[in-house]
């Protein structure tokens, strides 16, 4: 029974942590309803739905961050909620893409023009400081003995190797993540997200320890601002071109190395 009494307030405190990521998302599905009905514009449309999604995204793994560091002899469970989150988040975000890879790749594919792609992309940017600023606030209520204030504007650096190997971490993330992104197109709706989900949580297990394995430039920003502010060449190069650089060879390999390689066999074999 004491021993019973004394788990009692981590688990309230995981409860609350993971009341407080269901509410993010039961208000922000609302406020996308309303914004669907109210906004007829496709400008302020676009915006207004991409900067919801990033909110959810960023305030959401803020909490699991959170949840992590207070259960690291539990690995499992994170992954878990990793995996159940990114389900959420796949299936109460639809249209959206909460990062700034997913908006570049569909431009350099002709999927979307420059300006819907820079109203996502300035949509993404302000709604990762907002979700950052939102998450201190919501942690100076003290709902749980881990949730401090101070605590979301102090740097951890998550980077525990040296930049090239986080480099290489972080756009081989992005190019795995994004190639399932475009070939899963074909896929059942409700099996892709599966897919999905289990891909990030793959992802985060093989590169947590080494870069956070977060691929998502703006993510980044929102988990990481202040080592952005203090380390800015280093968090840029490994959280921003690194991800960048991983979609572009993806798109190079997919739509002009593969291709060709199949063209070049072909001809062999004609001759």
């Amino acid at each position: 029974m004491s021993a019973l009494l004394g788990l009692w307030p981590e688990l309230r405190d995981t409860c609350t942590s993971l009341g407080l990521m269901l509410s993010v998302v039961l208000l922000v599905g609302l406020a996308r309803v309303v914004a669907q009905q109210q906004l007829h514009r496709p400008v302020a449309h676009a915006f207004v739905l991409e900067f919801l999604a990033t909110f959810q995204l960023c305030c959401c793994t803020h909490e699991l961050q959170l949840l992590s560091e207070q259960h690291p002899a539990h690995p499992t469970w994170t992954l878990t909620l990793v995996y159940f989150f990114s389900l959420v988040h796949g299936l109460t975000l639809v249209g959206t893409f909460s990062n700034p890879c997913g908006v570049m790749m569909q431009m350099m594919l002709g999927g979307l023009s420059p300006e819907t792609g820079a109203v996502r992309l300035l949509a993404q940017l302000v709604s990762a400081l907002c979700s950052r600023y939102c998450t201190g606030a919501l942690w100076s209520l003290g709902l749980t003995h881990y949730h401090v204030s101070e605590r979301s504007f102090a740097c951890k650096n998550p980077i525990q190797v040296d930049l090239s190997k986080a480099v290489i971490t972080e756009a081989v993330c992005s190019f795995l993540f994004h190639s399932a992104l475009l070939h899963f197109q074909e896929v059942r709706a409700k099996l892709r997200i599966h897919l999905l989900a289990a891909l990030i949580t793959f992802l985060v297990y093989a590169g947590g320890s080494l870069t956070g394995a977060v691929f998502n430039p703006a993510l980044a920003l929102s988990l990481h601002f202040m080592c952005f502010d203090e380390a800015f060449p280093q968090f840029f190069i490994v959280y921003w071109l690194a991800p960048f650089l991983g979609i572009l060879l993806m798109i190079l390999m997919f739509s002009f190395f593969l291709p060709w390689l199949h063209n070049n066999h072909t001809i062999n074999k004609k001759e």
